[in-house]
């Protein structure tokens, strides 16, 4: 091999080494990202189950209320 040849091969290899090194940095901060989508993720899947148990909740009083006031406008 000649040496521009040589040259050549050994900026192309610096220029993997640099571009594997970028990659790997973002695999990390991509990662990182991904772990805190999957905990936003449980979070407003909680959130969500939660807000579901108010609304029935508060349907359910509702639903009392309502049988309440019929039964009192019956009543009359």
């Amino acid at each position: 091999m000649n040496n521009t040849t040589l040259q050549q091969l050994e900026e192309l290899i610096d220029s993997l080494i640099e571009r594997n090194n970028q990659l790997q940095t973002d695999v990390v901060t991509l990662k990182e990202q991904n772990t805190k989508l999957i905990d936003d993720n449980e979070l407003l899947q909680l959130e969500a189950l939660e807000n579901e148990e108010k609304q029935k909740d508060a349907s359910t009083t509702l639903s009392g209320l309502l049988d309440k006031l019929q039964s009192a406008q019956q009543a009359s």
